[in-house]
């Protein structure tokens, strides 16, 4: 199948860019790109695909996700993050279903596939939502997913006793460690190697140091890496300083900071905090919109940048980001940087394609394989529709990806050589069906909780 006359945006190493450009795929993988006229001439007869009028980069990774929450989406807004957490959130998640957990992660895949994400990282997928529900709904969609189980054995947030997780979330080392090795037994690598089972630690505070190092220690011995939250919030910082630590710090002393560590948010970090990353190889996933939603602050991804440490970006969860779409992510991450710093080169458009590209299949360690459009690669692969009133005139196609365009604009996505999109609608998956489903499960789970009443706008409604 040749994939014609569109721009192609490679992210290989010389980052080059092919106007009139042409993709060959074989099977799962790119057997060729180059000039789509000579790519005709080499492959005579070929079945071609015409994408005039698209510009066509890797698919996208998101490497910090909340599958979830998707179902939860706008029964949270302005609010902080603990009691985001403490009064919403927690009680919310904690009177899920399995059955919900299922049709969370089926409205949390259809939304990242329609918006161009390729493949994902579940940060912390609690064992009540059915993990079993979580991979049948990738296996079933055709999309990659790393997916982290949690691990803890503290239910509470940082180091306040008032900041108590809702009982229905609480799990301890049996069910929360020793259950996701059963589920890295049961999965990893099934779906045609699309599904890797991760360990999903809490933030420090909902996991002793004991059990830190029993995970770090079997996550080096058996390689399964490792996804948590860190230094997100003032709170985080306040804990960790409690128990003489900095975030970093503390990380390095249980054994979380190593290449097969993805940190996400890590907002309040010192400059002592920045050199360790930089030295341990561990990466970090960079979520602007809800650091800013949720008012936890913007991560010092300059810094970051210039110590040379991997970024990688994420959506975070539909109730602190109300969207799946890494595109909108990645405009804001773009931007928010040029604010602060009073620099707008600080953060070029380039850089943060790499985020949502390479440097996310680099921190996921699939780099070899994903994350760049190289021959030899898995075709995982996006096109996106730039004909429209909105998206013209455009002049450089990087540009217009990060700055104009949204998922809204996506028109095919390719997983491992096989269509999944096609005209902007899903083909692996029924989107009414899935819609319905969660309008019906999302509205149960609120009047579950007792919250019918406060996810409620501020303005009356007739």
């Amino acid at each position: 199948m040749l994939y014609t006359n569109a721009t192609i945006v490679t992210v290989d190493p010389s980052r080059r860019v092919i106007g009139d450009g042409a993709l060959r795929l074989e099977n799962d993988k790119i057997a060729d790109l180059g000039k789509t006229d000579q790519l005709r001439v080499k492959y005579p007869g070929e079945k071609e695909y015409d994408l005039s009028g698209r510009i066509v980069i890797p698919g996208l990774i998101s490497t910090h996700m909340h599958t979830a929450q998707t179902l939860l989406r706008g029964t949270a807004d302005d609010l902080e993050l603990v009691s985001w957490l403490c009064e919403r959130i927690w009680v919310l998640q904690g009177n899920f279903t399995e059955a919900d957990g299922y049709a969370a992660a089926r409205l949390s895949i259809g939304e990242m596939l329609k918006s161009g994400t390729t493949c994902f990282l579940e940060s912390m997928f609690a064992d009540r939502y059915g993990f079993d529900g979580l991979c049948r709904a990738v296996e079933e969609s055709g999309i990659r997913g790393c997916l982290g189980k949690i691990v803890m054995d503290i239910a509470r947030y940082a180091k306040d006793d008032a900041w108590a997780m809702h009982p229905g979330l609480a799990e301890n080392r049996e069910t929360s460690l020793l259950g996701t090795l059963r589920m890295w037994e049961k999965w990893n690598g099934k779906a045609d190697d699309r599904i890797r089972v991760w360990f999903g630690a809490r933030t420090p505070g909902g996991v002793s140091e004991a059990l830190y190092r029993e995970m770090t220690t079997l996550s080096h011995s058996k390689g399964i890496p490792i996804t948590m939250h860190c230094a997100e919030v003032r709170a985080d910082r306040e804990f960790l300083s409690s128990v003489s630590h900095t975030p970093m710090s503390y990380c390095e002393s249980v054994g979380l900071l190593s290449p097969s560590t993805v940190l996400a948010h890590m907002v309040h970090l010192d400059d002592f905090d920045i050199q360790r990353l930089s030295a341990s190889g561990t990466h970090v996933a960079h979520c602007p919109t809800s650091n800013a939603k949720l008012a936890s602050g913007i991560c010092r991804v300059p810094d970051l940048q210039k110590a040379n440490v991997n970024i990688s970006l994420g959506t975070d969860g539909a109730p602190c980001n109300n969207t799946c779409d890494l595109l909108q992510e990645m405009k804001l991450a773009a931007i928010i940087h040029k604010s602060t710093s009073y620099d707008p080169t600080a953060i070029p458009a380039e850089s943060v394609l790499e985020m949502a590209t390479i440097n996310g299949a680099k921190a996921l360690g699939l780099d070899d394989r994903i994350g760049s459009l190289e021959i030899g690669k898995k075709a995982d692969f996006v096109a996106i529709d730039m004909r429209g009133i909105h998206s013209q005139p455009w002049f450089n196609a990087v540009s217009a990806i990060v700055y104009t365009a949204t998922g809204r604009d996506v028109d095919v996505v390719v997983v491992d050589g096989r269509m999944l999109v096609k005209d902007g609608e899903l083909l692996t998956m029924d989107e009414t069906e899935i819609v319905e489903e969660a309008k019906k499960r999302s509205r149960e789970v609120v009047e579950r909780a007792g919250l019918t009443e406060k996810t409620k706008g501020r303005w009356p409604v007739e």
